[in-house]
């Protein structure tokens, strides 16, 4: 349990956005000894060998082909975004020529008040010229770099109460005294160790530099950034790595970007990379369209995308009949609207390997009165129609920057996802 543990909080202490998320999956990947392809290039794919193919450094699918007469695909998503603050451009907002703070917006549904009163840095990319060509750049600076105050409460006599907080003025970053203009830019450049002149653009986000940890009085629960979804992203990877993989499937590791925002980018789960992906792999190998569709039909795909848990402190927001608790095992989820794919038939398959592997699987529906989120499930199955079940871990916080989860269920996760990567056509879905 420790050593997972640790591991996922290496993992994403060293993903400060969506684009380190997928540069640490492709180095594990490579050091594994899988071949990294080109979408611009042709591929050569060998039976018994893996792959993996990016697009935009935010998203990955990685795939083990076992022989090229294979039966299917059994596939594992999650996401590599999280919630969080983009920088605009020309970003310095002098104030009284004493600060200068950072004009931000915000990138999907977080928690604001999360973000108040913490170290807070900026990660991402740059895009550059060197030498007449584009090229992009990862960007991380590692130092506690700015932070958003709150109003001191005698100046705000109403702050216990609730209030809504405007993005364009409450949530600011303060970043340092009266800078220059084009300041943080210059500051960027030179922490990446290039030319200001030569930076054509970025793509930077705020992230939260406090390290992940183990807490509760047995050490039972983790907390961290961005386990929403980056514990399922590091689970499908282990997951992958460490088993046995199908000797009749195709199995596949898919990490897609723009989940927070509903995906409808080139780069995710609502974009053409998924489909392409499998057509190109099948036909490559012999496969003509129809073998291609008769393939899909006989895959299965995991969603893997953390769930909420019982809250302590606001135990009537749950369902009355389905409760997960943390640490009490995988969580299977279910919505009548259909914004999860679980149903009778796929949540049969991920019991049986719960059952399999002596794992508690518990059950996640929203309340009745109240609306819940989606995620990559349905909206992939709307690409390629594969039998799919929604699955994920129970935490507290989701889309606060600083999330809680339960240690016992991370090894659950890689545990449950290893076993389907080894399902083979033995066990008829």
């Amino acid at each position: 349990m420790k050593n997972n543990v640790k591991n996922l909080i290496e993992f994403i202490d060293h993903s400060p956005s969506c684009f380190h998320v997928i540069e640490n999956a492709r180095k594990q990947f490579l050091e594994h000894g899988f071949t990294e392809l080109e979408e611009k290039e042709y591929w050569d794919l060998e039976e018994g060998k893996s792959y993996f193919v990016t697009r935009n450094g935010s998203s990955m699918i990685a795939f083990h082909l076992p022989k090229k007469d294979f039966q299917g695909f059994h596939i594992v998503a999650s996401h590599s975004d999280s919630p969080t603050y983009r920088i605009k451009e020309q970003p310095e907002m002098s104030v009284e020529k004493h600060y200068t703070k950072l004009n931000i917006e915000r990138y999907g549904g977080m928690i604001p008040e999360t973000w108040f009163d913490r170290p807070l840095s900026v990660a991402g990319r740059i895009i550059i010229e060197e030498n007449g060509q584009i090229k992009d750049q990862l960007v991380n600076i590692d130092r506690d770099l700015m932070i958003i105050p709150n109003l001191a409460i005698h100046m705000s006599r109403s702050s216990n109460e609730s209030k809504q907080l405007n993005p364009q003025k409450d949530l600011l970053p303060l970043c340092g005294g009266n800078l220059t203009k084009d300041g943080f830019e210059e500051m960027i450049a030179k922490e990446s160790g290039v030319e200001k002149e030569d930076i054509l653009s970025y793509d930077l986000f705020l992230y939260n530099r406090m390290r992940g940890t183990t807490l509760g009085i047995n050490e039972e629960f983790v907390a961290a950034p961005k386990l929403d979804d980056l514990e399922c992203a590091y689970s499908s990877i282990e997951g992958m790595l460490n088993a046995k993989l199908s000797k009749d499937y195709v199995t596949v590791c898919a990490v897609f970007d723009n989940e927070e925002v509903g995906s409808g980018t080139k780069q995710g789960a609502g974009s053409t990379f998924f489909p392409e992906v499998l057509k190109r792999i099948s036909y490559l190998c012999g496969k003509n369209e129809e073998e291609y569709y008769m393939a899909v039909a006989d895959s299965f795909m995991l969603s893997a995308d953390n769930a909420q848990a019982v809250h302590p402190n606001y135990q009537d927001k749950t369902d009355p009949t389905n409760r997960p608790y943390i640490n009490e095992g995988i969580v299977l989820k279910y919505n009548a609207s259909q914004k999860y794919t679980t149903d009778a038939n796929s949540a049969a398959l991920v019991k049986y390997l719960c059952k399999k592997e002596k794992i508690k699987c518990q059950v996640f529906f929203n309340r009745s009165d109240m609306l819940g989120g989606s995620t990559l499930g349905n909206i992939l199955t709307g690409q390629v129609s594969i039998k799919a079940a929604d699955i994920g871990l129970p935490q507290l916080s989701m889309h606060s920057t600083y999330e809680t989860a339960g240690c016992k269920d991370l090894d659950d996760m890689i545990t449950l996802l290893g076993s389907f990567y080894e399902l083979g056509k033995e066990v008829q879905i």
